[in-house]
């Protein structure tokens, strides 16, 4: 039976391997492949030491932009009996990734999964955070509107405290420094909160205080992606 294989993408532009050995020969034999950006995929297959010349593998693309309509049809290889590897733009596919989509339909269709071990930028920034990682929620993208992003925050916040919960989320890399400032206007002086930005690669940047003892001297987060971490009490 075909299998759909879950290829975790490295979190930068390093070109290394970033799969374990044991994993890395399971998929060197892939010729059909989904993945959200060919210009990234074709790079992370090189690193990995895929030996089929590029323009002998098959590639289509989901992302963002993809009709639920066309999903589907990326199941064809798979259903006429050929493995394929799925491979988001960066860290694990199908979290926070159109990806999602085609492994449903695969379960769907009674077609094997096989996640892969990967640099996931969401558990590494919780690790990292020094919050709560037995109780945590990552809830994407929030408001840009800034009365409705202080809403939102203040309602996350009053969760985490009621919850015991750890509420993760990211920015558009550009709008990062508004959003740190935001936050430390915004959250309660007790309640914590973590940055991480560049993970995995050598600029990496951890930074997780109460809001009341952040340093004056913010990181520069501009046009670095990076997850935010809030843990009141």
């Amino acid at each position: 039976m075909a299998t759909l294989f879950l290829i975790p993408a490295p979190l930068g532009d390093e070109n290394r391997a970033w799969l374990p050995e044991a994993d890395r020969l399971s998929v060197l034999h892939l010729r059909h492949f989904v993945v959200e950006a060919e210009k990234t995929a074709r790079r992370h297959l090189k690193a990995l030491g895929v030996s089929t010349p590029i323009r002998e593998l098959s590639m289509a693309t989901l992302n963002e932009h993809t009709p639920e309509n066309e999903v589907a049809a990326l199941l064809e290889p798979l259903l006429a009996g050929h493995d394929v590897g799925l491979i988001s733009e960066a860290g694990c596919p199908a979290v926070a990734d159109p990806g999602a989509q085609l492994v449903a339909l695969a379960h769907r269709k009674g077609i094997a999964v096989m996640p892969l071990i990967g640099p996931s930028s969401i558990l590494l920034a919780l690790m990292a955070s020094g919050a709560n990682g037995q109780c945590f929620s990552f809830r994407g993208y929030l408001p840009v509107d800034p009365a409705e992003r202080s809403k939102t925050l203040k309602q996350l916040e009053e969760r985490s405290r009621r919850e015991n919960e750890t509420q993760l989320f990211i920015e558009t890399p550009y709008r990062n420094n508004a959003m740190l400032a935001h936050l430390l206007e915004t959250l309660a002086p007790g309640t914590r909160l973590a940055v991480a930005c560049d993970l995995t690669l050598p600029s990496q940047q951890i930074v997780s205080h109460r809001v009341s003892d952040w340093p004056k001297e913010r990181p520069d987060l501009h046009k670095r992606p990076a997850i935010f971490v809030i843990h009141a009490t």
